[in-house]
């Protein structure tokens, strides 16, 4: 029998190597690189190293999971995203962003409840739209200011 210890530094050296704890940096640092809008729809999932071929410091290349909406937009801010990483953690530390399609664990969007018309309410859309003789538009006119008015509410 061996103590657990010895299983558990074997493991967890495997598990917490350099990468995954230069990944924990800039997960913590994450909304200062990308800033607050975009930190919630792009999250880093990976950094990837590849040596350097005359044995200079290695290629360090972060993978960055987002919509390809968001892609695009932080495709856009590649270069300030790499002086932003750069400047926390050191010189030409990440070389490159590589973006994946992948959905983002955001907060996911609570849905609206609406609160409906009151009666007077009601009969102010419905007068308002009397004069109208087209039946087509003034159901469509009436889904219209029903939408407004419920949003008003809110």
């Amino acid at each position: 029998m061996r103590p657990i210890s010895e299983a558990t530094a074997r493991v967890s050296g495997q598990s917490f190597s350099r990468k995954y704890v230069s990944l924990g940096r800039v997960l913590s640092c994450w909304k200062e690189i990308v800033g607050d809008k975009l930190a919630s729809k792009a999250q880093p999932v990976k950094i990837n190293y590849r040596r350097r071929e005359k044995g200079g410091n290695p290629v360090a290349i972060l993978d960055i999971a987002a919509s390809s909406a968001d892609s695009t937009l932080l495709h856009y801010q590649t270069d300030l995203i790499l002086a932003r990483i750069n400047q926390i953690f050191g010189d030409q530390w990440v070389t490159a962003i590589r973006f994946v399609a992948a959905p983002v664990n955001g907060k996911p969007k609570a849905k609206k409840t609406r609160i409906p018309l009151t009666e007077d309410e009601k009969n102010h859309l419905s007068g308002m739209l009397e004069t109208l003789a087209d039946p087509d538009i003034k159901a469509r006119l009436e889904t219209l200011g029903t939408a407004i008015m419920t949003e008003q509410k809110q």
